[in-house]
């Protein structure tokens, strides 16, 4: 199996660490690039389009909504606006339960919705369905 490479935009430390640890106990290889705020989220994907990082583009972005600098709906709409970004699938992964949030990701392209569970196995257990479907299930775009 290929490897995936999968840029988690999140700020929460401890949500960063269980999402690793959910992605390193499903056994798949795949890296992992992590950016702390929206704005370092867009300058890792910006740099990487212009060729000025080594590593590849992201097959997957897994976004948290409630960011600083740039929140993730701004980061979202960016991505979806940039035409050799726009084909990234992007998994919105967020505490936010709001319908106003929920609508405007899909209408700003988001290729999922999924609100962070509260409980450590359930959490768990949502990145692990994020994982299986993700990697087993959907075939990807290759970005370059």
């Amino acid at each position: 199996m290929k490897e995936i490479h999968i840029l988690l935009v999140e700020d929460n430390e401890g949500d960063i660490v269980l999402t690793l640890e959910a992605l390193k106990e499903g056994k798949i290889r795949n890296k992992v690039t992590i950016a702390r705020d929206g704005a370092e989220a867009i300058d890792l994907l910006l740099s990487r389009k212009n060729g000025q990082q080594d590593e590849p583009m992201p097959d997957l972005i897994l976004l948290d909504i409630n960011l600083p600098k740039m929140d993730g709906k701004e980061v979202l709409s960016i991505i979806k606006k940039t035409p050799d970004l726009k084909n990234i699938p992007v998994v919105m992964l967020t505490t936010s339960s709001s319908e106003k949030d929920i609508l405007e990701s899909y209408s700003n392209h988001a290729n999922c919705y999924i609100t962070k569970p509260v409980g450590l196995e359930k959490f768990m257990q949502v990145l692990r369905a994020i994982e299986h479907f993700w990697i087993h299930i959907v075939s990807l775009p290759v970005i370059k």
